[in-house]
């Protein structure tokens, strides 16, 4: 079975920008519900399509298959909730991790967002000095929330 298991942060400053290039994402959601989703996403010239279920603790289940980039197109345009989620995301390596930083665009222009994805709940890693206060487990931080209750619209 496929697992994800991540933390999330907030950005403490900007020390992480210019460290490598962003890849522009577009995302939709054919369902959310009972704390499982349906996503499909563009990421670069690639198509995916991801199976996500309920948070268990850090980790939950997550199935993701490429599927040719136009037909991802398709169900972005015909099968998905609007809006979609839009964002750079940016590979940095610190050690022996990758921390994706996600700066979200358009409905959720403002919102950076950090996370490092672990191979157990106990792993331990470093905190870059660009990481800020932690978000895990906070759903108003779930992408599929953002879909709902774009970061724009909280108060």
């Amino acid at each position: 079975m496929g697992k994800e298991i991540e933390r999330k942060f907030l950005l403490a400053n900007d020390g992480w920008r210019g460290l490598v290039e962003g890849v522009s994402y577009c995302q939709g959601y054919i369902a959310t519900r009972n704390h499982r989703t349906v996503r499909v996403r563009i990421a670069g010239p690639k198509g995916f399509l991801t199976l996500k279920g309920p948070v268990q603790g850090l980790s939950r289940p997550e199935f993701e298959y490429e599927i040719p980039v136009d037909e991802a197109r398709d169900i972005l345009e015909t099968l998905c909730d609007r809006p979609f989620v839009a964002k750079t995301r940016y590979k940095i390596p610190v050690g022996e991790f990758i921390w994706e930083v996600d700066e979200f665009e358009e409905e959720n222009a403002g919102l950076i967002l950090a996370e490092v994805e672990l191979s157990s709940e106990e792993q331990a890693f470093e905190l870059p000095d660009w990481i800020g206060r932690e978000v895990t487990g906070d759903r108003r931080y779930y992408n599929s929330y953002l879909v709902q209750n774009p970061f724009q619209s909280w108060s």
